[in-house]
């Protein structure tokens, strides 16, 4: 997955320091260059400008996450989950930067706006990856199912950003097999046992998939 380089690394955990220490409009981008020891003219070679630090981790993921989609996946509704996943376990990997960077966007209206817009576009790329990946799909199952998922990715992180103590990645795994299960795309675990099945599909699955398992049975 893409990373910040160590020199915007130390960017990053620089500017953050201060916005936390002396405030975010306080904070000019000579003292985090200072802070971080590289060149005025550097810092802006990395970076836009001081919001940019600051949502710097969400372009590189989201980034990372449109060549993952792109790449074929044998079952698209968990090829969402695990993006999901790669993400918590981005954030999970230095909690302490993390909570630090949620304290000062938080205090911040204007941060709090764009990370309004940072996480829809979460959002947006998987409703649109799964309208790609699984043509046919109602729509409304594609931007329901997109929501759902980006709704309790962001719960989970919260409960890591906002507490103390370690959220283990499983806790989020769990919660995203849920969401699949109520949407009735979660594989069954006896789903290759050889019986003869009646099948009971849930009124919301989509008619993509209700059309793709029982061809899968057919087939057999």
């Amino acid at each position: 997955m893409a990373t910040p380089s160590a020199a915007q690394a130390a960017v990053v955990s620089a500017a953050l320091e201060l916005f936390a220490t002396q405030g975010f409009e306080a904070t000019s981008v000579e003292q985090i260059a200072q802070a971080a020891g590289v060149s005025r003219s550097t810092f802006f070679r990395q970076f836009g400008g001081k919001d940019d630090v600051v949502f710097a981790d969400h372009d590189l993921l989201l980034q990372w996450l449109r060549e993952y989609l792109a790449q074929p996946h044998d079952d698209p509704w968990a090829a969402v989950c695990e993006a999901s996943l790669h993400v918590f376990r981005h954030f999970a990997a230095d909690p302490e930067l993390g909570r630090r960077r949620y304290r000062v966007v938080r205090g911040v209206p204007a941060l709090r706006d764009r990370e309004i817009v940072a996480v829809f576009g979460y959002e947006r790329l998987f409703d649109e990856y799964l309208r790609s990946a699984l043509p046919g799909l109602d729509p409304l199952d594609a931007v329901s199912f997109a929501a759902m998922v980006t709704a309790v990715h962001n719960h989970v992180l919260r409960r890591l950003l906002r507490g103390t103590k370690r959220v283990p990645v499983s806790v989020l795994r769990d919660a995203l097999d849920d969401v699949r299960r109520r949407f009735g795309v979660l594989p069954e675990a006896d789903a290759d046992a050889d019986e003869v099945v009646v099948a009971v599909f849930p009124r919301r699955m989509p008619a993509a998939e209700v059309s793709r398992r029982l061809a899968a049975r057919l087939a057999d």
